[in-house]
């Protein structure tokens, strides 16, 4: 298929915001600002088969549909991190620091991050929960 000209485009960047499933795929408004230009300047003397578009809107859909099964699972899977945070605060955990002492508190509160969960215990000292904690 043979596109006659080419169209510059605006473009805004996210800055500050997860964008990885945005990343790696066109949003939809430029998908069709560029299947009008397609369809704008193609050859009439071989024009492109309909069903070429079709299954570019197919694909399209597909992809949209994946980005928002993808959003609701982040969604589910930060729900169910906030649930189980919620479970920890009044349990008493303990760990061995750095230095390699046993260290033991009443967790207060827990921050939910990027890489798991932080546990703030009640002398303020943090501490990122995962392998080698134990909670009581």
């Amino acid at each position: 298929m043979e596109v006659g000209g080419v169209q510059t485009t605006n473009s805004k960047t996210n800055q500050g915001t997860d964008t990885s499933s945005a990343s790696s795929t066109i949003d939809y408004n430029a998908f069709l600002q560029l299947l009008i230009a397609q369809m704008k300047n193609q050859d009439p003397t071989s024009p492109t088969d309909m069903s070429q578009y079709m299954s570019q809107f197919a694909q399209l859909s597909q992809v949209e549909q994946s980005i928002q099964t993808n959003t609701k699972l982040d969604s589910l899977l930060s729900s169910n991190a906030l649930l189980q945070a919620d479970g920890l605060i009044g349990h008493t955990a303990t760990f061995t620091t750095s230095d390699g002492v046993e260290t033991t508190g009443k967790i207060t509160s827990v921050n939910i991050i990027q890489g798991g969960a932080v546990a703030t215990l009640e002398d303020g000292s943090k501490v990122l929960l995962g392998p080698g904690i134990t909670i009581s």
